[in-house]
């Protein structure tokens, strides 16, 4: 007798269309083609718009074949399926020598003609590390490239609303060449996040520019402003007030040293900005400026600082002191300032007693990463605090550097204070604290 019973399916046939897309979103475009093969149902998935609306393509300057097929792979699906792309990013690594770029240009002119003609849904654009600067960036190439790229922002204008261009280092007119391309079409733009950190070349005195307060006035929904402080002036702040302050909610502002920093900005125009925007907060990164003149000259009280970075990296300077920073400027955030970050070469400058009364005085301080010369102690005394709920720390991250080449003991005074705490430690905090051999 014949058995007339279907053939018993895999559970893989019964899985719905939401949750196969779902496992198809984790696999890479060599997997997913594979996958494809499998049947109708599954080649349908792949072609399922929901897959394509996030892509990330990185053009390598040195590349294996691996890399290369990646890269192609890459390139391919991208104008394929480019009619539902919502996220771009665009990663340049390693760019070594002239016929590379030129390479990187004709592709890029290509992919961007071709996403301008079929995409409607362009939501995000991130090309980083550009470094136009550099002497591999023929100026034909380099003005090619920025001709091919406004000409895509204009026509993405309409829909984009966060754009990166994040170590461009372009000139002052080809910046708001680009910029301007936003708002070509009815001449103001309602993107709501830029990044734009290193966007300019280094050493521009950009606050100065009346090209460039014509260009961020056009801006009338900004949520996100990721900039330079070579950008900043009295000016600028009152175009932010008056056509944005209703959306902003974040500045992320990095401060170089080799960037101008040196232009007077008033507390009023801080203070007026603050007061039409209540949803202001404020992020400052500091690169080597670490002299306390230079600080008090930009972190001014009327600032609604969430965030301070202060970075030395390994320099140490004989002309500056922390201390000044730690007990006269920082103290003024102490009602709104929620992440410190310190990375000091203090050069044997204890600070123990400074850096704790600053933390003990921030009451809405939760993030703390400080790399800098302290004694162990000051670790059981921030622990004591913390589990007397004098302070609400929820991350502790400390690299506790040392002048001795042998940190045994050190590190057995460490391990003793994380078994005291270890219930604090264990269940309230993110908590990560070693000693540093700078010798």
């Amino acid at each position: 007798m014949e058995d007339d019973r279907e053939p018993e399916q895999s559970s893989w046939a019964y899985l719905p269309d939401v949750c196969l897309s779902h496992v198809f979103h984790w696999l890479d475009d060599r997997d997913r083609s594979r996958a494809a093969l499998v049947c109708k149902k599954w080649s349908c998935t792949m072609h399922s718009g929901s897959l394509w609306r996030c892509r990330t393509i990185t053009f390598y300057g040195q590349p294996s074949r691996g890399r290369t097929l990646e890269f192609q792979s890459a390139l391919w699906y991208t104008k394929k399926f480019g009619k539902y792309l919502k996220h771009l990013e665009i990663k340049l690594s390693n760019p070594y020598n002239t016929p590379f770029i030129k390479k990187f240009q004709v592709i890029m002119r290509g992919l961007l003609s071709h996403l301008g003609k079929c995409n409607s849904h362009l939501e995000s654009l991130s090309i980083k590390y550009l470094e136009l600067d550099c002497l591999i960036w023929k100026n034909v190439v380099r003005a090619q490239f920025i001709k091919n790229l406004a000409a895509f922002l204009k026509r993405m204008s309409n829909r984009l609303d966060y754009l990166n261009l994040k170590g461009a280092r372009i000139t002052l007119e080809e910046g708001c060449e680009l910029l301007n391309s936003l708002s070509s079409l009815t001449n103001r733009s309602f993107i709501s996040e830029i990044n734009i950190e290193d966007f300019f070349s280094l050493h521009l005195s950009v606050y100065s520019s009346a090209l460039f307060h014509q260009t961020m006035s056009k801006f009338h929904r900004l949520t996100i402003l990721t900039f330079n402080y070579n950008c900043i002036s009295d000016e600028l702040l009152d175009i932010l007030r008056e056509h944005s302050s209703h959306s902003l909610c974040t500045l992320n502002i990095k401060c170089h040293i080799h960037d101008p920093h040196g232009q007077a900005v008033s507390g009023m125009s801080w203070a007026n900005l603050a007061k039409r925007a209540p949803k202001l907060n404020v992020n400052f990164f500091f690169e080597r400026v670490m002299k306390h003149d230079h600080l008090a000259r930009i972190l001014l009280v009327e600032i609604p600082v969430r965030s301070i970075s202060l970075r030395s990296c390994y320099f140490s300077d004989p002309d500056w002191t922390m201390r000044p920073t730690l007990t006269n400027l920082l103290p003024a955030y102490w009602h709104g300032l929620q992440k410190l970050t310190l990375e000091l070469n203090n050069d044997h400058e204890l600070l123990d007693n400074e850096l704790l009364q600053l933390i003990l005085s921030c009451k809405r301080l939760l993030f703390l990463k400080v790399w800098a010369f302290l004694s162990v102690s000051f670790m059981e005394r921030l622990l004591q605090n913390r589990a007397e709920r004098k302070c609400i720390l929820t991350t502790i991250k400390v690299r506790i550097y040392t002048a001795q080449d042998n940190s045994t003991e050190e590190e057995q005074l460490l391990a003793d204070i994380y078994r005291k705490f270890k219930y604090l430690i264990d269940s309230e905090l993110n908590y990560f604290v070693i000693t540093y051999p700078m010798v």
